[in-house]
């Protein structure tokens, strides 16, 4: 005689429920690390291609002006350093506002012997600023106190002349967190840093 057998219904075991929920967890980690390594990589990249660009717009305005940006030629005499981020502000001026001014029919040009008198970069414009260098603007004439900002929101860093490690400028983001020692290039706090130098 055969003892018929229950049959329990068809269900996953609590062990089975729990191998299952690890391994999706396991998987989101991986994509949520992944997704902060591209971006981190991204802003990185972007900041090389800023640097890059920058440094041509500086020569170019070496070409013409006989001087780079903020050197004592230049901007009253006073020369850029790296300390704050006024020299990201006289960059702006140089390569953007400075020429912005001069073409532009509401500003009379005067006094621009030591004054650029083009734009050396378009991409600079906060009325159209796709790439975030600067801050939005929506008035006819851009703001003359705005600074260049590298991807994580932090000003270009700038220096020229006897304070620079090149023999013509020195372009630079501190990077992701925000710290930098220029002087002393091995240092820690420059391990993140995007140069020129």
């Amino acid at each position: 005689m055969t003892i018929p057998s229950r049959r329990h219904p068809a269900a996953f075991t609590l062990i089975e429920l729990m191998a299952v929920i690890t391994i999706i967890v396991i998987l989101a980690g991986l994509v949520i690390g992944g997704m902060g390594y591209v971006s981190e990589k991204q802003a990185r990249e972007k900041a090389k291609v800023q640097i890059a660009l920058l440094s041509k717009a500086i020569e170019e305005y070496k070409i013409d002006m006989g001087a780079y940006p903020g050197t004592t030629t230049a901007f009253g005499g006073t020369a850029a350093t790296a300390a704050s981020g006024d020299a990201s502000q006289v960059l702006y001026q140089a390569l953007f506002k400075e020429g912005f001014d001069y073409t532009n029919p509401n500003t009379p040009p005067a006094n621009w012997g030591t004054k650029a008198t083009k734009i050396y970069l378009t991409e600079l414009d906060p009325r159209n600023s796709k790439q975030g260098w600067v801050n939005p603007s929506t008035a006819t004439v851009p703001p003359a106190n705005l600074k260049i900002i590298d991807p994580w929101g932090a000003n270009y860093r700038y220096r020229t002349g006897n304070n620079a490690q090149n023999p013509d400028f020195d372009l630079w983001s501190m990077g992701k967190d925000g710290k930098s020692r220029p002087d002393t290039p091995n240092h820690a706090e420059n391990r993140d840093d995007i140069r020129n130098f």
